[in-house]
């Protein structure tokens, strides 16, 4: 048997004039009176390669009844093609039906929604949606690697498993060795955790933050790239219980640094996915972005990819908010966080550009966030862009033992436990900062789906966990 090639390989080098093995899923399949065409695609590319099968061949009459989603194996001569819409075919000599499908099938030729998708994701990945989709991703995946490598950043595996909330929002999922319906408990009632596994109440991660700024001060420049689960009780098209998270922390940096750094990185993964994704963003675009109201996805990208990013403070932001004169469903009083419609009127409106909002109030960011001089604000960000709103968020650590320590007394948080955050501001403190990008909402932005659901591969949300 010759060697397999994968259409992507084929298409791309333009093989003609010899003979391969090719392997994938039948798309369709037409009959004719003497020869039938299949319509072959292995994943490696939306593009799909035309088989035609001669009536000739002893098993011609099983090969021309093949459903939808079949597996097979055909080695055959790759010759130019003579049809319309393609410039290679292959001419059959040998097909082996790998793998049968019966009429319970769910993905046929017409069209299907994405909420019937997400009920069978097992087979999602079959579609030339979720194939475009997911290759981006790992395109971006691989593209924020590089970048990072590139700026002498080092890769950090933070924990999982983590006694600590580093956002101080206290939704977290719980984990123990326990039997619940019967835990060991003091003699005043409350749960011991001290003989669980970990001897103390541990939960899965919302954050690698501090872990990383541990590293950072210490190998200078570090990005941790891994899951992280929050148990806010959100069904919207925009959270997810287990979702993944990039966070770069940088030593001797402060919030202009990250500024700087979070619209480069950005722009950095826009031009990776046009330079190698360009037909799985056309496909996107043509089949749901214009659908969901945005006419000009890829135009809007490139918006980004070439424009500077503007560079405003929270007062300033809330300030044109309330001269604005739009009615707004929420009110853009100074000391409430941005809402989306407020992001979007910013980028979409005033600027029509990005912007990184920075120095917001200290009463609703949390209590790590370095204080201004004025009492009032910290160094935090928030890296807004058209059609979106927030993407990024970052900020300046405090790297000031003292007033690190009043913060948290502030905010009732228990010292004990976060010793050794604290060590780090007694021995060797340095200024450091970093900023935090929810993957899958980077996927959402450039892909331009609607529903982070459909760019993770089996979502994770309140009363969901199948497959």
């Amino acid at each position: 048997m010759k060697q397999r090639l994968l259409i992507k390989s084929i298409l791309e080098d333009k093989i003609v004039s010899q003979e391969a093995t090719v392997k994938g899923w039948v798309r369709s399949v037409r009959k004719t009176k003497n020869f039938s065409f299949v319509v072959l695609n292995d994943g490696s590319t939306l593009k799909t390669l035309q088989v035609i099968v001669d009536s000739h061949l002893p098993n011609y009459e099983n090969i021309s009844t093949m459903l939808s989603g079949t597996s097979v194996s055909i080695t055959g001569k790759l010759a130019p093609s003579q049809g319309k819409g393609q410039n290679i075919e292959m001419q059959a000599q040998l097909v082996d039906i790998i793998g049968t499908v019966d009429n319970t099938y769910p993905l046929q030729k017409k069209a299907t929604s994405l909420e019937f998708l997400r009920e069978n994701a097992h087979l999602r990945s079959r579609t030339n949606t979720f194939n475009a989709v997911f290759r981006i991703r790992h395109h971006l995946s691989y593209a924020t690697h590089q970048f990072f490598h590139d700026r002498g950043f080092y890769y950090l595996h933070t924990p999982i498993i983590t006694s600590q909330d580093c956002e101080g929002a206290g939704e977290m999922f719980r984990i123990s060795t326990f039997d619940m319906l019967n835990p060991p408990k003091k003699e005043n009632g409350e749960i011991d955790w001290s003989k669980d596994y970990f001897g103390q109440e541990a939960n899965l991660t919302v954050s690698g933050q501090l872990a990383a700024e541990c590293y950072a001060l210490g190998m200078n420049a570090v990005y941790t790239f891994g899951p992280t689960f929050r148990s806010e009780d959100s069904n919207t098209s925009r959270h997810l219980a287990e979702f993944w998270m990039i966070e770069p922390e940088v030593a001797f940096a402060d919030l202009e640094d990250m500024a700087n750094l979070s619209s480069e990185y950005l722009k950095y993964l826009i031009s990776h996915v046009f330079k190698h994704c360009m037909d799985e963003l056309e496909f996107l675009a043509k089949f749901y972005c214009d659908k969901e109201g945005n006419k000009n996805h890829l135009e809007s990208l490139r918006h980004v990819l070439e424009s500077e990013f503007v560079k405003i403070t929270y007062t300033e932001a809330i300030d044109i908010l309330q001269k604005s004169g739009k009615k707004f469903e929420y009110r853009p009083d100074w000391g409430v966080d941005l809402q989306t419609e407020h992001e979007r009127y910013l980028t979409e409106k005033h600027f029509k550009l990005p912007v990184i909002v920075m120095d917001y109030p200290k009463d609703i960011k949390a209590f790590y966030m370095k204080q201004n001089p004025d009492g009032k604000t910290v160094r935090g960000m928030d890296v807004l862009v058209p059609g979106v709103g927030e993407l990024m968020g970052g900020a300046q650590r405090e790297d000031d033992y003292q007033a690190l320590e009043r913060r948290m007394d502030e905010m009732n948080m228990n010292k004990k436990d976060l010793w050794w955050y604290l060590d780090l501001r007694k021995f060797g403190s340095a200024p450091h900062a970093g900023f935090g990008l929810g993957f899958e909402r980077a996927v959402m932005y450039i892909t331009g789906m609607s529903n982070i659901r459909d760019v993770i591969a089996f979502p994770r949300y309140p009363q969901n966990a199948e497959f």
